[in-house]
């Protein structure tokens, strides 16, 4: 860790997180852990979550229209 507290990532795990220099990242504190995201891959984790309670093929937006709608 640099001394203005940056911490480089090393080329091996840039790699396999598919990230480039100066793309966006989601930084995560949990259990005296640190977690980096790519947005895309917290995007994908959101969806997963989602798709737990809402059943294949219902459009929660369809949904939300409608009532906006009534």
């Amino acid at each position: 860790m640099g001394e203005d507290g940056a911490i480089t990532i090393p080329e091996e795990y840039r790699e396999a997180l598919g990230v480039r220099a100066g793309e966006d990242l989601i930084v995560q504190f949990e259990d005296r852990e640190l977690r980096i995201y790519t947005i895309t891959e917290a995007v994908r984790r959101a969806q997963e979550i989602v798709r737990r309670y809402v059943p294949e093929g219902q459009s929660l937006s369809d949904e939300l229209i409608a009532e906006r709608r009534a």
